[in-house]
């Protein structure tokens, strides 16, 4: 399939990623379903492009024409059966639980049109183990966004063992018309390209605060003045979700019984109090604070 055969996009998973890709897939000119099972998230994303896309009219950054086309073009439903009706492409943005998107994925393979491609937005779960849970495991890809995927321009697409040619570069292409930058790796490997570096630098990052070398703040400082970083290691997960950080960990040590896999204790202590970085108003950094 070429990318002139991809019209529709459904993005399973209306939260923080999830409703950035689907609003980049709108303004890129494509349709758009986004679904959750979650009524409150959805809703949270539907007023997200509710605000978002005026606002860039504000900034001159968009004009009343790209904004409406924009909003004409997404749609929010609470029904899994109906955002993928017709779905051309599949981009599931969902927790990083591997059971819960494999169930996703067993789903999609049962409900949508037999072309369709189904991609996974995880930044650590291969398809690898997901593709079997799928009677189309030719058509079953890595599309890894980065946060803000409205604003970030890469996307690692992760072709495994089972993905097809054609599937790998249809994806590409559709990538480069959303207005992304793709990087193709040829096979699986955890972490993929991007976390792969960055989680050796949020291992010693954590090791240097958890022995107190260095408080976090410095740590961060560290980071963003000598190596030139946007964002030190402790603001990026606070970006990211610390809660995620945990999952993730707790993902990884389950699939290799390693102890060095497991989250650090200072990150457990925070994904126990609540603190889950911006999304709570407090992480490593208080953001119910002015200034």
């Amino acid at each position: 399939m070429a990318v002139e055969g991809i019209r529709t996009i459904c993005v399973v998973g209306a939260g923080n990623m999830g409703h950035q890709i689907a609003l980049n897939a709108a303004l890129s000119g494509f349709k758009v379903q986004c679904t959750d099972v979650k009524p409150e998230i959805l809703k949270k994303a539907e007023d997200f492009a509710a605000s978002y896309l005026p606002d860039r009219v504000a900034k001159g950054k968009l004009t009343e024409e790209q904004a409406k086309a924009a909003r004409d073009n997404i749609s929010f439903t609470g029904e899994l059966e109906v955002a993928t009706r017709n779905a051309d492409l599949v981009i599931e943005a969902a927790l990083e639980v591997l059971a819960l998107k494999r169930k996703i994925f067993k789903q999609l393979d049962e409900l949508c049109p037999p072309h369709t491609i189904l991609a996974t937005n995880s930044s650590a779960i291969i398809s690898s183990k997901i593709a079997d849970a799928t009677k189309r495991p030719d058509k079953v890809i890595n599309m890894h966004y980065f946060n803000p995927a409205l604003v970030m321009k890469l996307v690692e697409v992760v072709q495994g063992p089972h993905t097809s040619d054609e599937t790998t570069q249809t994806v590409m292409q559709v990538c480069e018309a959303l207005g992304k930058i793709p990087v193709h790796l040829k096979k699986e490997i955890d972490g993929f390209l991007v976390n792969r570096i960055l989680g050796a630098l949020m291992r010693e990052a954590m090791f240097l605060n958890d022995m107190d070398v260095a408080s976090y703040e410095d740590i961060d400082k560290a980071v963003v003045y000598a190596l030139g970083h946007p964002m030190g290691p402790f603001r990026l997960m606070d970006l990211t979700g610390i809660d995620l950080t945990y999952t993730m960990s707790m993902e990884r040590y389950r699939a290799t019984g390693d102890p060095g896999n497991k989250p650090s204790p200072a990150v457990v202590e925070k994904y126990v109090q609540g603190e889950w970085g911006q999304k709570t108003g407090k992480g490593w950094y208080d953001y119910t604070k002015k200034g």
